[in-house]
């Protein structure tokens, strides 16, 4: 049987999930996070039909997802010759263009902050800086293609629920 809160339940669950899709684009919106509360909404709504294990598992992707786009930037710094101060630097200015700048600081930040990290390291502005820096940029990127990749699976098997 049909219910009102039953249709309202399974229009907020892929409101959400489309807000978790856009989110992982956009910076500040936590795209995974927001897209998995979309799909314990479904399963709430009744039409979800999800295993346990399924929410669990995509809980841990998401939990892991969400974790792994912020150690990206510092991450990426370290493989592309970095120093243990850009690594540092990417971070901190993930966190600060994340409160200050904001979206460009996001956007911008890891880069800045492993570029000035990896300067105060080497004494001098040089070749190398830029390509750690460059590093911790590209993990910018990358972390908004798992990113997208995550919500738009979870997507996917929420309509493959309905149908």
């Amino acid at each position: 049987m049909i219910t009102c809160m039953g249709i309202f339940l399974v229009i907020l669950a892929f409101i959400l999930l489309l807000i978790g899709l856009i989110g992982a684009v956009v910076p500040l919106l936590p795209g995974p996070p927001i897209a998995y509360i979309g799909l314990l909404v479904l399963q709430w709504s009744g039409y979800g039909g999800f295993s346990v294990a399924f929410l669990v598992i995509w809980g841990i992707i998401t939990v892991a997802v969400t974790v792994m786009d912020f150690i990206l930037p510092s991450l990426f710094a370290k493989k592309f010759g970095g120093s243990r101060a850009a690594s540092i630097g990417s971070f901190l200015g993930l966190v600060i263009g994340l409160f200050v700048f904001t979206p460009w600081g996001l956007i911008f930040g890891p880069f800045v902050g492993a570029l000035i990290g990896e300067w105060i390291h080497n004494k001098k502005l040089g070749k190398k800086v830029f390509k750690v820096a460059l590093g911790a940029f590209l993990a910018f990127f990358a972390g908004t293609g798992i990113k997208l990749i995550t919500s738009g699976i979870m997507l996917f098997y929420a309509i493959m629920a309905m149908f």
